[in-house]
């Protein structure tokens, strides 16, 4: 079961990471952004480490990735994402990465490691949001805070700066 999860986080993140490359429109692009740091978060609940997970998906997917569609959806400067296409540089990259898979697969299966055993008994999700509630509350808060004011700096950034300012609804 562990290893049927893991091939399909696997296919999910590298999949999602190449969308994320190669497509045209930002926000299709951030979208599938997501679904990188989300295939990551599900390796570190494989892992066995959910607080990771969840402060993964928290910080990387709740924050940035949407920072990133507010701040695309909203400003609408096309002008600024201007894409350029250079073949050379794609199919470089892509030799790059069959360079560096191919070694660290080489890599991984000369270390001898098939199976990791620990004596740690497994982590209980209603134990990671008690902490949450009673020892980490500073934290969620400020990372409210934090979101709220990327939302708020997103919309100071969306006003239009070709209408004017008494055309302008409060």
């Amino acid at each position: 079961m562990a290893d049927a999860a893991f091939l399909a986080l696997t296919v999910i993140t590298i999949g999602s990471a190449i969308a994320a490359l190669e497509m045209r429109s930002l926000i299709y692009g951030s979208i599938a952004l997501m679904g990188t740091l989300g295939g990551i978060a599900g390796f570190f609940f494989l892992l066995d480490a959910p607080f990771v997970a969840l402060f993964q998906l928290a910080v990387y997917v709740g924050s940035i990735a949407v920072l990133i569609l507010f701040t695309v959806m909203l400003v609408k400067r096309e002008l600024i994402f201007k894409k350029i296409e250079d073949r050379r540089r794609k199919f470089a990259g892509i030799g790059l990465m069959l360079i560096i898979m191919v070694s660290l697969g080489a890599v991984f299966l000369d270390s001898g490691i098939k199976t990791i055993t620990t004596d740690e008994p497994p982590v209980d999700f209603r134990d990671i949001g008690t902490d949450f509630v009673t020892y980490y509350w500073p934290a969620l808060i400020l990372m409210g805070l934090i979101l709220a004011g990327s939302v708020t700096g997103a919309l100071v950034l969306a006003r239009r700066e070709d209408v004017e300012n008494d055309q302008r609804v409060n």
